[in-house]
């Protein structure tokens, strides 16, 4: 008998780790796995499924909570592709059935609630899954708690046509239910962080390139008040689009073509309907738009050129100010007043530019060709560089200062500005990527998460992120200054004592580097200042140069075109520049060399 109770014994301690990463939450019991002293619940569902009847809907609360069975491939629904997304075949991956989050916690007990951070993706609000990001490095060195999340994408996501909204009430009236979906999952974070040892008082919104911008919207949203605590933006941006422009457009522009108003004809031509919208009452276009299937909808903006966007974020006065979400940020009755951190990086269109035609050209060398790598070459280095330098200077404006120009208007004096400026990437023959990519558009995120999954991992990314004591440094200092200030609301100082002070007037921003260039700078850059610089600029021609200011005035924001153009003291005609985006569209596809 005494050896069975010793037997029993043993067996009920052997099976405690198990249970001890079971948690009930309102969605229903999780169950976690211990990765290298890392507790990771994935794919908790935060809302019920937005289909059927739910399908442009506001999210739902989980209201009959029961053991979670995640389906497979539960991000939401995007064209494929290999950069921030997910290859595969057809028109569509995903599935509208996606609105699920991961939990990382680190092992080791702690006797205090952790500080949370919020991770949300980018992608263009278009594309893009939680589980490209790996934060268990952060999670285990900082003791802090990390949410990942999927939301509702592209016209799933955004999407505004009078069949929807004037048939519906409340909440559903909104165009933008993405951005409520994000705001569903802070709400479930809210109700069950505690669960996990997470501090529902101390919650950091977090977020890069289209994440950077929901992070903003957050911000500029009376929807989110009180349900976050802190907020970072990566290379953000505040474009939003009223409701007309995203239903039917009288003046053409980018997002013409996928209006709803044209999405809607091209479905009434597939499905052979014969009838105008204009015959027809909003019940009855809403009834074929509510039974359409995900691919005979989807179907219609899958072929899109580079230079054709999505109407997303709506200024559509309900979770949106109908101001536009760049007034917002500066408008007490709609601003969350939090601490803040915004930055953008040096070369923030590198990576775009290096897989242009018309700056670059492939070739073999003989290693190449073995190894099916093609040579890159720059066809005209200035000019490359002359695009980047413009574009990239703008976006900083416009995703950083701004914005925060705008919060010292509310009072809000927490606030803090970075440039990521990081470029040791290696030479090879391949490629010169410190040339080709530089400080580029997320290519600091591998770094503040210490995981290079992202670029595909090993070999890969060691000739992007080359090992040695220059990644190390900046990696460790990302990792400490982004933690700091999620547990604090101040970054601090960096592991040599570089303080990072807080913006002003003066426009301080910390520069994000190697150890030698780790430092604070000012700088007093504004559009006039480099309209005068471009004019001055030899590198590129005069139509290069018109093409750089159309760019300038209406990439990352809003069309400020016609007002800024004023301050260029050469001659240009936008319809010549936006003709020759057009006619230079065509994009490299390196997986396909």
């Amino acid at each position: 008998m005494k050896k069975l109770y010793l037997i029993i014994f043993i067996s009920f301690f052997i099976s405690l780790p198990g249970d001890e990463y079971t948690i009930s939450t309102s969605s229903g019991d999780v169950s976690g796995s211990n990765k290298n002293r890392v507790i990771i619940w994935e794919d908790i569902p935060y809302a019920q499924p937005p289909i059927g009847t739910f399908r442009w809907k506001a999210p739902r609360e989980i209201t009959f909570p029961g053991t979670i069975k995640p389906i497979d491939n539960n991000f939401c629904v995007q064209r494929p592709s290999s950069l921030g997304g997910v290859d595969g075949d057809g028109d569509y991956v995903g599935n509208e059935d996606c609105l699920y989050l991961d939990i990382f916690a680190p092992k080791k007990v702690s006797l205090e609630k952790l500080p949370v951070m919020f991770w949300i993706h980018g992608g263009g609000n278009t594309s893009g899954l939680k589980d490209l990001y790996d934060f268990s490095k952060m999670v285990r060195k900082h003791n802090v708690i990390v949410v990942r999340i999927n939301y509702r994408l592209g016209p799933f996501g955004w999407f505004y046509h009078p069949a929807i909204q004037n048939m519906q009430t409340d909440l559903d009236k909104t165009s933008n239910f993405g951005t409520l979906d994000i705001i569903a999952a802070l709400n479930w974070v809210q109700g069950n962080i505690s669960l996990f040892n997470g501090d529902k008082d101390n919650i950091t919104i977090f977020g890069e390139s289209a994440g950077g911008h929901n992070v903003l919207s957050l911000i500029g949203s009376k929807k989110a008040k009180g349900l976050f605590h802190k907020a970072i933006s990566m290379s953000g941006y505040t474009t939003s689009t009223t409701t007309d422009d995203a239903y039917r457009q009288k003046t053409r522009s980018s997002t013409s073509d996928f209006s709803s108003w044209e999405i809607v004809n091209k479905i009434f031509e597939d499905q052979d309907i014969t009838k105008k919208q204009s015959e027809m009452s909003n019940e009855e276009i809403r009834n074929i738009l509510k039974g359409l299937s995900t691919d005979s909808f989807f179907k219609h903006y899958v072929d899109r050129k580079t230079y054709q966007e999505l109407p997303l974020t709506t200024s559509d006065g309900v979770v949106i100010s109908e101001n536009g979400l760049q007034n917002s940020l500066s408008d007490k009755n709609h601003v969350n007043k939090v601490p803040t951190i915004a930055g953008s990086n040096l070369d923030e269109v590198k990576l775009w530019l290096s897989t242009a035609e018309y700056f670059i050209d492939v070739d073999y060398s003989f290693i190449g060709s073995i190894i099916g790598l093609p040579k890159v070459v720059l066809k005209d280095k200035d000019a490359f560089e002359a695009f980047n330098h413009y574009r990239s200077m703008a976006w900083k404006i416009r995703g950083v200062d701004d914005p925060l120009n705008s919060f010292l208007k509310t009072g809000n004096k927490e606030l803090y500005a970075y440039r990521f400026d990081w470029d040791d990437h290696r030479r090879l023959f391949v490629a010169d990527f410190k040339n080709l990519i530089g400080a580029a558009h997320a290519t600091e995120i591998p770094l503040l998460t210490g995981s290079y999954d992202l670029v595909g991992g090993y070999p890969l990314s060691d000739l992007i992120y080359p090992p040695g004591i220059s990644k190390f440094y900046t990696s460790k200092n990302m990792m400490r200054l982004w933690t700091n200030f999620a547990k604090n609301g101040v970054p601090g100082k960096s592991t040599n004592g570089k303080h990072w002070i807080s913006y002003d007037e003066e426009r301080n921003f910390m520069i994000i580097d190697k150890k030698s260039n780790l430092k604070m700078q000012t700088d007093n850059v504004s559009y006039e200042s480099l309209a005068t610089e471009l004019y001055k600029d030899n590198r590129v021609s005069s139509l290069e140069k018109c093409v750089i200011l159309l760019q300038m005035f209406t990439f990352v924001g809003n069309d400020i075109y016609d007002n800024e153009i004023k301050n260029y003291q050469g001659q240009c005609d936008r319809k010549s520049s936006e003709q020759f985006l057009k006619d230079n569209a065509s994009f490299i596809d390196y997986a396909g060399s």
